[in-house]
């Protein structure tokens, strides 16, 4: 690890908890999983930032499925949670999840105890959601997005099932420093003063987590933490698919605990040998030539994995949280034309939204700021971790139940029933956020439509009045809810669930709550536990919001954000009393959990739309490299500089013709490796789920062939030796025609 980390007392810390608890005895049957669902690397639109340019084309670090399995017995009561490298949990993911899992295990888990929650990455593949509003950028649906996502799911709780043993679990819980900033300041004044005025801060800044600990061998074999921060590090013009800050965190948290102090960076496999003087090294590299496209397996790549896991290693999860109006671009927003600070109330720059951007801490570099905030979420986890001393005994328990969001009664403290609407968004919602501008003409706060506006709405659908009215202050811009062609827009029936293990409580909820919302969740979750629990909850009581979980309804902003109208408030569907229905409904969950009282069963589900999705984006037809070429061979040479080594923060690379990645995704694969030669052997060192190494591809401006392009940014703590780039990919010569399989690697080049 970098040496910021201070390492040794990590260490020491990891001792003395292993000494206060490697007496303990397992309390529950534990199960811990992680597979890849890396989607496809070329030409499909990211989820997030609904920007139509914004297409794959590489791979920063994969994306995986991580989950936890906790049972009282073998047969006994048990939930499993999933934390994706997603934008957002997809009800049509869940539904095909939940039917392979009846195929594979009947009824042990269902959706009363299964959940499935995104990180928030706005760097993934987009089109596995099955609503209209969802699918646009992304040309509708795309089968390799959501596949890939439905099989990591599986693969993943199959993982976490199979490895299920006696264990135990603690809870511990600290604050992250600087990981944070509130993005609508504005909006949460509207809160009340005396509300405010309970908490220091206007972003939650607490991470919770859980440790799971295996008493036979004496170690951990995972741990998951939810804190709350948005997953855009990486911005709307990143076009590599990304785990962003979480993503990068549970590298850090997985390789720091399996590689123990050796850095992140640091090649895995290091050379026995002694050092030899550079000048000899590239000499010996400079004999060494690339060997040109050669044909392979279908799982070659797999072998040259440098971090597999398949469930049965340590699993780090960074989870989501109350996360609607957090930003990790802890900096603030400014004017990219003048540079000052954007408005206050609007966030935009003299009218226009789009010049108002927020900055990570590493501006202008946008992966260093995933890097470190990333690492500020991995150090606090890592420090909990080390000091993690409660352990967590009792009942594991769930409630869920599905709601019809658009017309539920919410009884108000004054006895005033009002009712929440069919989904719409407001203008707020196109402005964008200082994370990522929207379209020209929008500003956050709008309250007004133009007349240009309204005529184009109403062509798609003209909101009725009923509608206009329920969502007031909110003007309704498009009334999703109400648009049913060619299949919905926008959920109406959304699940909420709550998973019980002892003396912690996990609320999973269908969308974004902001900073108050979630706490205002949570403070009546907890108090309805404890006033109906019989002495089973107390004031340690710990309740946890688990964002995007199941399904995806955008954002849940108060009552008091909901008068301002920026862009979380004018992403709340279901009008301004949506936060109360929540409350409403989850408190009828947690007084069932508290008394033990089984919900009644309900006819009401969400629908299957998979039979009618519609997809425009086309597959790749069949490639073929330029005359005379192979795939695999050389277009660019990693040149060794003149007379040197490369040395830390170079970037060596090499240019390889190569097919259109979407033929095979290579999940558990690679399609980039670093090799370092070890006496007469290649030994990969570094794969394209590390941090320093890029896979990009595209075609060829002028020829219109596939290149794609391996970048390793040499780390500081890389050992000296003599490297080089290799490249894994399949191709077809038509679009029916089996996938072959093809391998090359660039020249060597010396590191020092």
């Amino acid at each position: 690890m970098h040496k910021h980390l201070h390492l040794l007392s990590i260490v020491v810390a990891v001792c003395t908890a292993f000494s206060l608890i490697n007496e303990v005895d397992g309390d529950y049957l534990i199960g811990v999983g992680s597979y890849d669902m890396t989607g496809p690397a070329a030409g499909v639109n990211m989820m997030g930032y609904a920007n139509m340019e914004q297409s794959t084309a590489g791979i920063h670090f994969r994306l995986r499925a991580r989950t936890f399995i906790v049972a009282e017995s073998s047969q006994g009561a048990r939930f499993a949670f999933v934390n994706l490298d997603a934008g957002m949990a997809s009800q049509l993911v869940t539904i095909k999840v939940l039917q392979r899992l009846k195929t594979r295990f009947g009824d042990l888990y269902t959706q009363e105890n299964v959940a499935i929650s995104g990180t928030h990455t706005h760097a993934g593949t987009a089109g596995y959601l099955q609503y209209v509003i969802y699918s646009i950028t992304s040309l509708g649906f795309v089968n390799q997005s959501f596949d890939a996502i439905v099989k990591a799911i599986e693969q993943s709780i199959v993982q976490a099932h199979n490895n299920l043993k006696p264990g135990s679990i603690f809870l511990n819980t600290g604050d992250v420093e600087n990981a944070g900033i509130n993005r609508s300041p504005s909006a949460y004044l509207f809160n009340p003063p005396e509300e405010r005025a309970r908490y220091s801060s206007d972003v939650d800044t607490t991470m919770t987590l859980l440790k799971f600990w295996d008493p036979e061998s004496k170690k951990s074999i995972g741990a998951f933490s939810w804190f709350a921060t948005h997953g855009t590090s990486m911005s709307r013009d990143n076009k590599l698919i990304s785990g962003d800050n979480k993503g990068a965190a549970a590298r850090f948290f997985e390789d720091w605990f399996t590689f123990g102090n050796k850095s992140l960076s640091t090649p895995i496999t290091k050379s026995s040998a002694k050092p030899v003087e550079t000048s000899t090294l590239i000499k010996k590299a400079q004999t060494i030539k690339a060997t040109g496209g050669k044909p392979c397996g279908k799982t070659t790549s797999q072998g040259f994995k440098v971090r597999k896991n398949d469930g049965s290693g340590f699993v780090g999860a960074f989870c989501q949280s109350n996360v609607g109006d957090v930003t990790p671009n802890v900096l603030g927003a400014f004017c990219t034309d003048t540079g000052k600070p954007c408005d206050f109330n609007r966030s935009s720059c003299n009218g226009d939204d789009q010049l108002c951007v927020g900055r990570g801490p590493g501006y202008p570099d946008e992966i260093l700021s995933t890097k470190i905030i990333g690492e500020r979420q991995f150090q606090k986890a890592a420090e909990l971790f080390n000091s993690a001393s409660n352990q967590l005994s009792g009942k594991i328990d769930y409630r869920h139940t599905y709601l019809n969001f658009t017309n539920i009664e919410v009884e108000l403290d004054d006895n005033t029933v009002v009712k929440t609407c069919p989904a719409a968004l407001g203008p707020g919602f196109a402005a964008g956020t200082t994370d990522g501008p929207g379209m020209f003409g929008f500003q956050q706060g709008d309250t007004e439509i133009n007349e240009m506006w309204k005529r184009l709405r109403d062509i798609l659908k003209e909101p009725s009045r009923y509608q206009v009215d329920c969502q007031k202050p909110k003007p309704v811009l498009l009334s999703t809810g109400e648009m049913l062609v060619p299949y919905a827009w926008a959920p109406a029936i959304l699940p909420i669930q709550m998973l019980r293990l002892g003396n912690f409580v996990i609320v999973s909820v269908p969308g974004e709550f902001t900073t108050m919302a979630g706490r205002r969740l949570r403070e009546a979750v907890k108090e309805t536990l404890i006033s109906n629990g019989n002495g089973d909850f107390n004031d340690k009581t710990h309740v946890v919001i688990a964002g995007l979980t199941n399904t995806y309804s955008q954002y849940v902003a108060t009552f008091e954000e909901y008068k301002q109208q920026r862009y979380e408030a004018a992403s709340t569907l279901y009008g301004p009393h949506t936060l109360s229905a929540y409350i409403q409904e989850f408190k009828k969950l947690a007084k069932a959990m508290a008394t033990g009282e089984q919900l009644g069963g309900t006819d009401l589900l969400p629908p299957d739309l998979s039979s009618v999705q519609l997809s425009y984006l086309l597959d790749p037809v069949g490639d073929s490299p330029p005359p005379g070429k192979k795939f695999g061979d050389i277009n660019q040479d990693a040149a060794q500089p003149k007379g040197r080594s490369f040395t830390k923060g170079d970037k060596p690379s090499a240019i390889f013709w190569s097919a259109n990645p979407r033929y095979d995704l290579l999940i558990e694969g690679t399609f980039a490796v670093v090799e370092m030669l070890q006496g007469e052997r290649w030994i990969p060192v570094y794969d394209d789920d590390d941090f320093c190494l890029y896979f990009k591809w595209k075609l060829d401006n002028i020829t219109f062939y596939g290149l794609a392009t391996i970048e390793w940014e040499v780390p500081e703590e890389a050992a000296s030796g003599v490297y080089r780039l290799r490249h894994f990919g399949s191709s077809k010569k038509t679009k029916d025609s089996p996938n072959e399989y093809f391998t090359g690697a660039s020249s060597a080049f010396t590191v020092s």
